[in-house]
C-alpha cells in the first residue's frame, strides 16, 4: 500500500489534493483508494492534515497515516524536522517552497509560483498533486485530469489542468532540486 500524508491549512485544498490523487489512482481497473482529513476547529488558516492510501486491493484499514510514502506540505511554514518522523524508511517530502535543502528525502518545488501564473491566487493543491505524480509514478497526466474533471466544478478545470501538468513537466532534477 502507498500512503501519503498531506499537510496544509484550512482554504488551501490540502484535503481536496488527496480526494483528487484517490480519484486519479481509481480511474484504473482494480485500484483502490482512500482518502479523508484530520483537522480540529473549522477555520481558514488552521493546519490541517489529509491522507490518501492507494493499493491494489480492497483497503480496510482507515486508520490516520502514522508513517508515510510520501509527506506533502502545501505550506513551508507547517515544515520542520519532525516530518522525517512521519516518513517510511526511503520515504520522500515534496515541499512548496523556494529554499533549497541538502537532503535527499526533499524535494522542492515553487508552486506558488506557479499557483499564480495559472490559478492567479496561492492555491497549490493541484499543482502540489501534479508534482507528487512526477515524482512518485503512482498516477500519470490523463489520470490526473481525469479526477479534476470528475472532483472539481466545471469552471476550474482548465485552468487546474494546465497548473497541475506544468508541475508534472518540470524536470526533477532542475526545477524539483530533488536533493
Amino acid at each position: 500500500m502507498l500512503e501519503i500524508l498531506w499537510h496544509g491549512r484550512g482554504g488551501q485544498g490540502a484535503f481536496t489534493a488527496s480526494r483528487l490523487l484517490g480519484i486519479a489512482y481509481v480511474s484504473e481497473d482494480e485500484q483502490y483508494a482512500l482518502a479523508f482529513p484530520s483537522f480540529g476547529p473549522e477555520r481558514r488558516g488552521a493546519p490541517i492534515r489529509a491522507f490518501t492510501k492507494l493499493d491494489n486491493k480492497p483497503i480496510g484499514n482507515r486508520s490516520e497515516i502514522k508513517k508515510a510514502d510520501y509527506s506533502i506540505f502545501l505550506d513551508e511554514t507547517l515544515f520542520d524536522e519532525s516530518a522525517f518522523l512521519e516518513l517510511k524508511e526511503g520515504g520522500k517530502i515534496i515541499l512548496n517552497t523556494t529554499k533549497e535543502y541538502d537532503d535527499e528525502r526533499i524535494i522542492t518545488i515553487d508552486a506558488n509560483k506557479i499557483a499564480y501564473e495559472y490559478l492567479k491566487a496561492p492555491i497549490v493543491n493541484t499543482i502540489m498533486l501534479g508534482a507528487f505524480a512526477r515524482i512518485s509514478s503512482a498516477i500519470d497526466e490523463k489520470m490526473i485530469e481525469t479526477a479534476i474533471k470528475e472532483g472539481m466544478p466545471e469552471k476550474l478545470h482548465e485552468k487546474n489542468i494546465k497548473a497541475a501538468f506544468e508541475a508534472f513537466s518540470l524536470p526533477e532534477k532542475l526545477s524539483l532540486k530533488a536533493g
